[in-house]
């Protein structure tokens, strides 16, 4: 299916969206159906990635790297965004592979390039995106923590939550409705702005922290 097709699909208003996870990476394509607004490959990283990971949080205290990533330069543009960072090959070679799956399959010639180290939670509540699909992989701490669509009161949602983050506000019913990606899973998160999404992006919450145990997170978005 292309990409402008399906990003133009009109989808119902009263479809249940719902989430689709394996360790098969065609999981992926599935975010172009209309009643899943997350996709998760479930992946598990390489000894090789794993010690790039390490190597670069002994070494960096702070990272906070944006970059304009094209889909026919994409070594290049990293090595180039990350050139100040103790970064080795094997962690180089596999978040360029993921650039070249976001772009492939949406089709796209530059997409956004976020890597950061957080010592905090970034958005500790629950929230949708404004964006048409963001792709989200945590290479050390915990995952992204998500809520199935059928499970959340979106009255709660923003100003409706009344400043509380949690069940307290009616936001979703039990606290095992939380689901959490693992280290190494590969999300793509459905947001608002895709094409007749509206009211249906997933809603998720970046994880607790846990003290000494920084997260280092990697977003790929949209330009436009």
């Amino acid at each position: 299916m292309q990409a402008a097709t399906a990003l133009n699909k009109d989808m119902s208003d009263d479809l249940i969206r719902h989430s689709v996870c394996s360790d098969d990476i065609n999981v992926l394509t599935q975010i172009y159906e209309q009643d899943v607004n997350i996709a998760i490959w479930q992946r598990q990283l390489s000894t090789a990635v794993i010690t790039d990971v390490e190597n670069l949080l002994q070494t960096t205290s702070s990272l906070n790297k944006s970059a304009f990533i094209h889909a026919k330069t994409i070594n290049e543009d990293i090595r180039e965004a990350l050139t100040l960072q103790s970064v080795g090959d094997a962690f180089i070679d596999y978040t360029a592979e993921l650039v070249d799956i976001f772009c492939t399959l949406f089709e796209l010639d530059e997409v956004g390039f976020r890597l950061r180290i957080l010592d905090a939670p970034m958005c500790p509540r629950f929230h949708v995106d404004q964006v048409p699909c963001r792709l989200v992989t945590t290479f050390a701490g915990k995952g992204t923590q998500w809520l199935e669509h059928d499970k959340v009161n979106r009255n709660k949602l923003g100003h409706g939550s009344k400043g509380l983050e949690d069940g307290v506000s009616g936001l979703y019913a039990q606290r095992t409705d939380i689901k959490s990606m693992g280290t190494g899973d590969v999300a793509l998160l459905k947001g608002e702005t895709w094409m007749g999404n509206d009211l249906a992006g997933v809603v998720h919450r970046s994880p607790a922290y846990k003290a000494k145990q920084n997260r280092l997170l990697l977003t790929l978005d949209f330009l436009n």
